[in-house]
């Protein structure tokens, strides 16, 4: 049986911890900060191409066809917000400043995402004021989601959106849902899919939550009629540009257009079933996605690249302080990342136990097998290591935040010993962050940003 803290033991844990969390918040935004405003414009994933893309429509606001460009077959939200700054900076005199516009907007949305996931736990736990701050600081210090937040590129994007469009049906209460959330949820996961394909997933749950919402409390059609409008708001919002595909090109998704057949010669080239069911060591001991070891495991590099630069993009390709960075950082992550899964099981548990009510957070967990399958799914169809990155899964990021941060804390308050571990590791974590994560300070990258990935022989 564990021992309980003492009254004085926790207010001091307690207090330290609400001390550290406006420190915590200013390290993190200055960070972010820092990269918006010094991180190369054209170095993140595809950048040089969507910035062609965003010059583009830039001078015509048409929409090109898919093969025009590398970015063109993506959906369009992005790209047109991204133009639309371009054009007004360039009516105002500057149209260089949409250099460092379009990425602090993409700042300001990851801070957005770090301030739903507190809210949502405000909202769903209100007695709990440090499970929220424990949320917040999990998407603030996520290197997936801070290497976005300073590139140009829609990941961003999707996930704010997605997590708008979560936030808002968990807000509600399942035995109050009204048509007009149900549109604006809708709306919000249409927006999702209108950045990239993978908002499809964040309708899917919202919908299925619906479904099962009305099977449990025997209430079906009227649950019919809020899924459908949410669907309809979705398709409205998000659907057309996919419906457009398939009446004009033939297909609502392009896969393997010649603009793409750089992407063939990746390596490794193709999947087994295998390339799934392992985690190397090499995850831990050098991780960069080419590292023979590390080069077929579709999770070793997702979790090398959710937790850590990967792909080197923001690091140096080599050297021992990288390697030993990436050993600590990524030794940590396996707390975090072990608390959501044992907040997701125990989630899952209360859900579907028999004679329960539907429980608020029903869409945010379902979202999380939907999430992975799809992801999962894409890795299998497009076989190259530069697909595989941890940012593909922030749409997850409310989802991982909420879970997490319940098991993090319940942890937390089963002995002083256990608040005080938990206490140095996520500080001990934080500042690996901080160390790999702010561009330029505590390491100089003053080569092209990536992977030389020419000459890699698969094994």
């Amino acid at each position: 049986m564990t021992r309980a803290p003492a009254p004085a033991e926790s207010a001091a844990l307690g207090a330290l911890a609400r001390a550290g969390f406006p420190a915590a918040l200013f390290a993190a935004v200055a960070l972010r900060l820092h990269n918006a405003f010094h991180y190369p414009p054209d170095w993140g994933f595809d950048a040089s191409f969507n910035w062609s893309y965003i010059a583009r429509l830039g001078r015509d606001w048409s929409l090109p066809d898919p093969e025009e460009g590398w970015s063109t077959a993506d959906p369009p939200l992005f790209y047109y917000a991204a133009a639309a700054l371009l054009r007004l900076c360039r009516a105002l005199g500057d149209p260089n400043a949409a250099l460092w516009l379009v990425p602090l907007a993409g700042t300001l949305a990851g801070l957005a995402i770090a301030w739903l996931a507190h809210r949502l736990v405000r909202v769903l736990h209100p007695e709990d004021r440090a499970r929220a701050r424990v949320a917040a600081c999990l998407v603030l210090f996520l290197p997936a989601q801070i290497h976005v937040s300073a590139m140009v590129n829609e990941e961003i994007w999707t996930s704010l959106l997605a997590s708008l469009a979560l936030f808002g049906l968990a807000t509600e209460a399942p035995a109050r849902r009204r048509l007009s959330r149900a549109l604006a949820v809708g709306a919000a996961a249409g927006l999702a899919l209108l950045a990239k394909l993978t908002g499809a997933l964040a309708l899917a749950a919202l919908l299925a939550s619906y479904a099962l919402e009305g099977l449990r409390q025997r209430a079906l059609r009227r649950s019919l009629w809020l899924a459908s409008a949410a669907a309809l708001a979705g398709l409205a919002t998000g659907g057309w540009f996919f419906a457009r595909n398939a009446l004009r090109f033939g297909y609502l998704q392009p896969h393997a257009l010649a603009v793409h057949s750089r992407m063939l010669g990746m390596p490794p080239g193709e999947r087994g079933l295998l390339d799934y069911l392992y985690l190397p060591l090499s995850t831990f001991l050098d991780p960069q996605l080419l590292d023979p070891g590390l080069l077929r495991s579709v999770w070793g590099s997702t979790f090398a690249t959710l937790w850590f630069d990967g792909h080197r993009y923001f690091l140096p390709l080599g050297g021992a302080g990288v390697r030993i960075l990436g050993t600590l950082t990524l030794l940590l992550a396996l707390l975090p990342s072990a608390a959501f899964a044992a907040g997701c099981w125990q989630a899952w548990r209360r859900a579907f136990a028999p004679r329960t009510p539907p429980p608020r957070d029903l869409p945010l967990l379902l979202l999380v097998p939907l999430g992975l399958v799809g992801y999962a799914a894409f890795a299998w169809r497009n076989p190259s290591f530069a697909v595989l990155k941890g940012s593909s899964l922030l749409a997850l990021t409310l989802p991982f935040s909420y879970y997490a941060s319940g098991a993090l804390t319940s942890w937390g308050r089963r002995s002083r010993e256990a608040a005080a571990l938990l206490l140095l590791a996520s500080l001990a974590l934080a500042v690996c962050v901080l160390l790999g994560t702010s561009f330029g300070v505590f390491f100089t990258r003053d080569a092209l940003p990536g992977l030389p990935w020419q000459e890699v022989r698969v094994p």
